[in-house]
C-alpha cells in the first residue's frame, strides 16, 4: 500500500474519531437554537471562545513535542511520555486551581456575574482535556486509530444523550446554558477510566538536558496555537466590542454574536476535515522526514488535501438552503451568507498546517510563533476596520484574510529552509475555480427549493466528474 493511501486510510479513521463526533455535536445546534435565544446562545459562544484559547495554555505544545522527540531514532518513548505529561499536568493543575479560586471574579470580568459555577465547570473540562492529550497522542503515534475513534465517539454520544435529557426532560431555566457545560464535563470524565492504566503508569519526570530541549521546542508551538486561537476568539469577541449600536436594527451585539456563533458551526465542517487530517498527518510527517523523497511526498499530500477541501467547500456552500434548517429558529438564518467565507478561511488554515511542517522538522518552531502572531495582529486590525461597516460578515472576511496571509508567509519563508515542490498553480486553480463556481451558482435560483436542490447537486456531480477526468492518472500513480 502506498504511503498516501495509508495516510488517507488513517485520516478516514481519525475522521470517525473527530469529524463524526463533531458532526454529531453539530446536530445539537438545532436543539440549542430551539431552546436558547440568540442573546443567550451568544454567551456560550463567548465562553467557548475563551476555553479554546486557554486549552492551548494547558497543553503547552506538548503534543507536537511528543511526536517530534518520540520519533527520533533510538528515543526512549516512555521517558518522552513522562516528561511531556509532567509538564502538562503541572500547568493544568496550576491554572485549574487559579480559575476555580477566582471563579466569581472571572465571571464578573466576563460580564456574567453570578455564574462562577460555569467557570468552575469549564475549568474541570479543560483539566481533563489536558491530562488526556498526551495519552491520545500516544494512540496516534502507535496508529491505534480505531481505539481513538471509539473514545471520541463514546464521548459525543454521552454529550448528545445528556443534552437531550437536560434540555428536553429535566430543563430548569435557572441553569440555562449551564446544561451544555455540565453535559460536556460529565462526558469528559468518562475518558478517565479508558486511560486509567496509562495515567497511573505516568511518573513525574525531569531531565536537565532533554526536558530543556522539549520545552524549548514546545513553547513556540504553544505560542503559535495561542495566537491561532486568539484569531478564532477575536472573530467573535470583537463583535461585542466594535459592532455599532443598532447596526442590526433593534438587536444587541450579543444577538449578533449568537447568530455568528451558530452559523460559524457550518464553517467548522471544513475545520473538522482539517482536524482529522492533522491527527493522521502529524505523526506521518515526522515518521517520513528522513525519506529523501519526503519533499515530493509532502507536496502531493497537500495537493490532494486542497482538492478534498474544495469539494467540501462546494458541497456545503451549494446546499446551505437545506443545511440551514439545522439552525432551527429562522432568526439565525440571516447569517448563512458568511458560511462560504468561513469554509474558504478554514481551507487556507488546513493548507497552513500542511506547509508548516518545515519549521517543525527543522526545529525552527519560533517561525510558527512569528507567523501566527502576525496573523493575530491582522485579525485584530481587520476586525477593527471591517466590523463597523459589515458586522459579522466583516469578521468572516477578517478570518479569511488572516489565514490566507499566514499561509502565504509560511510558504515563502519555508522555501528558504526546507524547499518543497508544492503545486501552487494547480492548488490555486482549484480554489479559484471552486469559489467562482459557488458565486456564480448562487446567482441562479428557480424559486423552487426542489429545483434548486437538484440543480446545485448536479453541479457538484459534474464537479466531481471533472476532478476525476483531470486527476485520474495522478490518482493511479499515487495508489501504487
Amino acid at each position: 500500500m502506498s504511503k498516501i493511501k495509508r495516510l488517507a486510510g488513517e485520516t478516514i479513521l481519525y475522521g470517525l474519531g473527530s469529524m463524526l463526533p463533531k458532526f454529531l455535536n453539530f446536530l445539537l445546534v438545532r436543539l440549542h437554537t430551539d431552546v436558547f435565544a440568540p442573546e443567550e446562545y451568544g454567551v456560550i459562544t463567548k465562553l467557548l471562545a475563551y476555553v479554546g484559547v486557554i486549552n492551548v495554555l494547558f497543553t503547552f505544545g506538548m503534543e507536537t513535542a511528543y511526536f517530534r522527540f518520540a520519533t527520533i531514532p533510538g528515543a526512549d518513548e516512555k521517558k518522552i511520555f513522562n516528561i511531556t505529561q509532567t509538564v502538562v499536568i503541572f500547568i493544568s493543575v496550576m491554572f485549574t486551581a487559579l480559575f476555580m479560586l477566582t471563579s466569581d471574579d472571572i465571571a464578573v470580568a466576563l460580564q456574567i456575574p453570578g455564574k462562577g459555577n460555569l467557570v468552575i465547570w469549564l475549568s474541570g473540562i479543560m483539566f481533563i482535556d489536558a491530562i488526556v492529550a498526551i495519552p491520545f497522542a500516544r494512540l496516534r503515534l502507535y496508529k491505534k486509530a480505531l481505539l481513538f475513534a471509539a473514545l471520541r465517539i463514546t464521548n459525543i454520544v454521552v454529550v448528545i444523550g445528556l443534552n437531550l435529557y437536560f434540555l428536553k426532560i429535566a430543563y430548569d431555566p435557572a441553569v440555562g446554558i449551564g446544561y451544555i457545560v455540565i453535559a460536556n464535563m460529565i462526558a469528559n470524565v468518562i475518558y478517565i477510566p479508558f486511560f486509567f492504566r496509562t495515567l497511573i503508569s505516568w511518573r513525574p519526570s525531569y531531565d536537565p538536558i532533554l526536558s530543556k530541549k522539549i520545552t524549548t521546542y514546545a513553547y513556540p508551538v504553544m505560542l503559535t496555537g495561542l495566537a491561532g486561537m486568539t484569531n478564532e476568539m477575536f472573530s467573535r469577541q470583537t463583535l461585542d466590542w466594535w459592532l455599532p449600536p443598532d447596526f442590526y436594527p433593534g438587536q444587541t451585539s450579543k444577538y449578533a454574536m449568537g447568530v455568528f456563533g451558530a452559523c460559524y458551526k457550518f464553517g467548522m465542517l471544513m475545520n473538522l476535515t482539517v482536524q482529522a487530517f492533522r491527527y493522521a498527518a502529524e505523526p506521518f510527517f515526522f515518521s517520513n522526514a528522513a525519506d529523501k523523497e519526503s519533499p515530493k511526498l509532502f507536496a502531493t499530500v497537500n495537493y490532494y488535501f486542497v482538492i478534498v477541501g474544495c469539494v467540501i467547500l462546494l458541497a456545503v456552500s451549494l446546499n446551505m438552503d437545506i443545511i440551514k434548517n439545522f439552525l432551527g429558529s429562522a432568526a439565525y438564518w440571516q447569517g448563512i451568507a458568511i458560511v462560504p467565507i468561513l469554509l474558504l478561511g478554514y481551507l487556507f488554515l488546513g493548507i497552513y498546517y500542511n506547509i508548516s511542517v518545515w519549521f517543525k522538522l527543522t526545529d525552527r518552531t519560533y517561525f510558527g510563533t512569528i507567523i501566527t502572531v502576525g496573523g493575530a495582529v491582522i485579525t485584530v486590525v481587520a476586525n477593527y476596520l471591517l466590523i463597523p461597516v459589515a458586522g459579522y460578515v466583516g469578521s468572516s472576511w477578517a478570518m479569511l484574510i488572516c489565514y490566507f496571509t499566514m499561509t502565504a508567509a509560511c510558504y515563502f519563508i519555508g522555501q528558504r529552509y526546507y524547499p518543497i515542490p508544492y503545486n501552487i498553480i494547480g492548488s490555486l486553480g482549484y480554489i479559484l475555480f471552486t469559489t467562482s463556481l459557488v458565486y456564480v451558482t448562487g446567482l441562479v435560483s428557480f424559486n423552487n427549493p426542489w429545483f434548486d436542490f437538484a440543480f446545485h447537486n448536479l453541479i457538484i456531480v459534474g464537479y466531481l466528474l471533472t476532478i476525476y477526468l483531470l486527476e485520474k492518472n495522478n490518482f493511479k500513480r499515487a495508489s501504487v
